[in-house]
């Protein structure tokens, strides 16, 4: 039977080193030890370019080389027949072998020396396995398939996003044995990312931000693709620490409005996951492990299935949210007793602090300042998904916004604060505002407001 490339794809994960034979153009060979192959389809692979040497001259020169990959489990040898077509020094096959070959850098020690300059595409003409022993081939710990199935009927069942989100970090832990993880979601502008759900963390890191190409997670939201790293590197982290001057001028304190995002402190191997939608990625699901080289290609196939179902899922409750269930008699408002707290809010961002400490900002911080108003003029304690689409006070940027989404981050961060403001969903489409302690509200950096 043939031989192809995609069935030899774990000669590829780089844990035994290949090597590539090149020719000049009057005949001499050069043998060259490879840093990185990067599998692309049955019938194609990219090596990584990073020196202008022998190697890459005689390739210029004469396009037919001989590279040969070991399996790292079997060790059986395959002698691959290809020739070079081309070499493509951006996009998103460029991104995933430069992500990649930083982690190898960065385990090698040459983080200094191991720069991608291109990503030389070839054709794979033969593939031939040489003689030799070889030893059998270990079990999988894992059924991948079985794994996909369990999660997809799952998902099934949930009937909003916050019971979807924790339907996926569980079915993570559970069946792929991936226990840190997170889900991160598109912005309306395109621009940043915002979690929205997390597992394995001491901080859930709920509202926390990556601007999209930044590190391995907004990397893979910009080119659209999976970026998967075997080993730790610093050059792709996202761990980040930014202030914000909140004001017109005149606050003189800088004001935290950022929260940082969870992750491990020393990760072994990181595999960031685009969310697709229809018209480009909806958001990003990653995930990483202590342990050196846990993701494999076929890992990787997994994790863009299950993205994909997820995709689908939160688009369909995203829908099914806009449609609201009947309506059910309002609760009175109760008269909670205490010491008032103190809710500010800035125009400029949309930030709202309680009593002087950092809750949220952007959207679910217009979200959070319109229900409370509402609540204090009007006495209202239940809304709905539509009426704050169409609130001109929300702003919200745009009509696919996932407004269930905000509510979802909203709830979860007054949650973790323990705020004695809470988020109840009532039905479909429908939530109540609970307020357990009598509130002050302050628009900006002056004197409380009069609500209304």
């Amino acid at each position: 039977m043939k031989l192809r490339a995609d069935a030899l794809r774990d000669c590829m994960d780089g844990a035994v080193p290949g090597v590539l034979c090149t020719c000049s153009a009057d005949g001499i060979p050069n043998v060259a030890q490879l840093s990185q192959v990067q599998y692309v389809d049955p019938d194609h692979v990219a090596l990584s370019y990073q020196f202008f040497n022998h190697t890459r001259r005689n390739v210029l020169a004469n396009p037919r080389v001989a590279m040969i990959l070991v399996h790292p489990w079997t060790a059986r040898q395959y002698r691959f027949s290809m020739e070079y077509l081309r070499t493509e020094t951006s996009g998103p096959l460029f991104e995933c072998m430069r992500a990649k070959l930083a982690g190898i850098a960065s385990h090698t020690g040459m983080s200094g020396v191991f720069r991608l300059l291109g990503s030389d595409v070839y054709r794979v003409l033969e593939i031939e396995a040489l003689p030799g022993e070889s030893l059998p081939a270990p079990a999988r710990d894992l059924c991948l398939l079985a794994a996909l199935r369990a999660c997809s009927e799952a998902f099934s069942a949930c009937g909003d996003l916050a019971a979807l989100l924790e339907a996926a970090l569980d079915g993570l832990a559970r069946h792929f044995d991936l226990h840190h993880a997170m889900v991160l979601l598109l912005d309306a502008a395109g621009d940043r990312l915002y979690t929205v759900a997390s597992r394995g963390y001491e901080a859930s890191g709920v509202g926390a931000e990556i601007p999209v190409g930044q590190g391995i997670i907004g990397v893979a939201a910009r080119e659209g693709v999976p970026i998967r790293i075997g080993h730790m590197t610093s050059e792709y982290t996202y761990g980040r620490a930014i202030r914000e001057t909140v004001g017109q001028g005149v606050l003189a304190d800088r004001l935290e409005t950022e929260i940082p995002l969870p992750g491990l402190a020393a990760p072994g191997s990181q595999l960031a996951v685009p969310i697709q939608g229809p018209a480009g990625p909806l958001g990003v699901l990653f995930m990483e492990s202590p342990a050196e080289l846990r993701f494999t290609y076929d890992d990787e196939d997994a994790a863009v299935v299950f993205a994909s179902h997820l995709g689908t899922a939160i688009r369909l409750l995203q829908a099914d949210a806009e449609v609201p269930d009947e309506l059910l008699p309002s609760a009175e408002p109760s008269v909670a007793g205490g010491r008032p707290v103190v809710v500010r809010h800035y125009t400029e961002n949309d930030s709202v602090f309680l009593d002087g400490e950092y809750l949220i900002k952007g959207v679910a911080g217009s979200i959070l300042w319109a229900l409370l108003r509402d609540h204090l003029a009007l006495g209202r304690t239940d809304f709905t998904n539509r009426e704050l689409r169409l609130d001109p006070r929300v702003r919200l940027p745009d009509v696919s916004d996932n407004l269930e989404a905000r509510l979802v981050l909203l709830g979860r961060r007054l949650e973790e604060r323990g705020a004695c403001i809470r988020l109840q969903k009532t039905g479909r489409g429908r939530f109540r505002l609970q307020v357990g302690c009598p509130l002050e509200l302050a628009d900006g950096p002056g004197k409380v407001a009069t609500p209304g």
